[in-house]
């Protein structure tokens, strides 16, 4: 239930950047207050919480480089997916109950059952701060 909540989740990113142009999707309209967000942002952002997450977390490894920021929106979406696949496989050979290899100094390890929730809740957010900017944008609402 857990990984179908959080691809439901992953899968409505794309939705909501779609038809987007790419200067669109890099407008910034929070200057003041969040200076770096727009919606090619988030969906790098997202990346990085995955792969942050499952490959460096839960798996303890390092991570490689993702496309930079100034890829343009559809290869950011696909650097998306593309990790967002990878998690998939990590999570499907693994125990939910198993815990991550790495904790930043201070922190407990935590589960994987935690990661996923936390993943959930993170992707869920960003998803809110999407649909905000999208309406922003162009008008067009969230589903």
């Amino acid at each position: 239930m857990l990984s179908g909540w959080l691809d439901w989740q992953r899968e409505t990113v794309r939705l909501k950047c779609e038809g987007l142009s790419d200067a669109d999707a890099r407008r910034r309209l929070l200057p003041e207050t969040s200076p770096q967000m727009s919606i090619a942002w988030l969906v790098y952002h997202l990346t990085s919480v995955e792969l942050g997450w499952f490959v460096r977390s839960f798996l303890g490894e390092p991570t490689p480089t993702t496309p930079s920021l100034s890829e343009p929106l559809p290869v950011l979406l696909d650097a998306y997916e593309a990790q967002c696949k990878t998690s998939r496989r990590i999570v499907a050979d693994h125990d939910l109950d198993e815990l991550e290899r790495w904790a930043p100094d201070g922190l407990p390890l935590v589960s994987l059952r935690w990661i996923l929730g936390h993943v959930i809740e993170e992707t869920a957010r960003h998803l809110g701060h999407l649909d905000i900017l999208r309406e922003l944008t162009d008008g067009v609402r969230g589903y």
